[in-house]
């Protein structure tokens, strides 16, 4: 019996998309990039920790390079790759001692495949390091989009992965010693514009493969309302990315 295709929940072309607009977004210097910044922090005290001495390196995404600014303080031969890397059919070239990949592996249509080429990259005794955001992350933008179109909701953010979920998979790929984290991050926000800007700026933008129809201005003001309406009494609101960083050994 052939094995069941792969559903088409995301578009690759429109993930590059998003990808090549916040590369010039953060070119601008003005960018947000407090998610990188704390995935980067993150790498660099599992590495401390760990002590793992890696040679060569492959860190697939992260936009804003604050992320191969840490790996490149450890490792001398540090390769860089697009979000093409992780796509379903890509196959991972060489072989490494350290792959990472950043806010990517949330949008790929097959994620066990996915791991699976990241594992085979890596040279025996290798370290896997992912991270992105999962479920439960911009719950207050969800609450808002739903009430902006009460009648005919369209899906306007992705599904997301759960932490019990990763670490399943971490273990359905093959990895050794596996490790999933998850941990809250808090960010307040003056205006659903700014949440809108930083999504962009780091690429975290819709790539669902069916584009939903953009909003008109009514809808979109609904959407303003709805966001500011969870304002505290500094009229700041605040909302929360849950990240998930998952450890595994080749």
């Amino acid at each position: 019996m052939e094995p069941s295709p792969v559903p088409r929940i995301f578009c690759a072309a429109r993930r590059h998309a998003r990808w090549r607009r916040a590369l010039a977004r953060q070119a601008e210097g003005r960018a947000g990039d407090f998610l990188f910044d704390t995935l980067s922090e993150e790498i660099a005290d599992r590495l401390g920790f760990i002590r793992h001495e890696a040679q060569s390196g492959l860190l697939i995404g992260d936009p804003t390079g604050l992320t191969a600014r840490v790996l490149s303080q450890r490792i001398a031969d540090l390769s860089l790759a697009g979000p093409d890397r992780i796509d379903e059919e890509a196959i991972l070239p060489s072989r490494y001692d350290l792959v990472a990949s950043m806010a990517l592996l949330d949008t790929v249509n097959d994620v066990p495949g996915a791991l699976l080429h990241i594992r085979n990259a890596l040279n025996r005794g290798g370290l896997a390091i992912i991270g992105m955001t999962g479920a439960g992350s911009l719950p207050v933008l969800r609450e808002a989009l739903l009430a902006a179109e009460p009648d005919r909701t369209a899906a306007r953010m992705h599904p997301m992965i759960d932490i019990r979920a990763a670490a399943a998979l971490m273990q359905r790929a093959g990895f050794k010693r596996q490790v999933a984290d998850h941990f809250p991050l808090k960010v307040r926000y003056g205006s659903l514009d700014r949440l809108i800007a930083d999504l962009r700026d780091q690429g975290l933008a819709n790539v669902l493969a069916s584009a939903p129809p953009p909003l008109g201005k009514a809808a979109l003001e609904r959407v303003r309302e709805a966001f500011m309406a969870r304002a505290d009494g500094d009229g700041k609101v605040t909302e929360t990315f849950e990240l998930i960083v998952l450890t595994g050994w080749g």
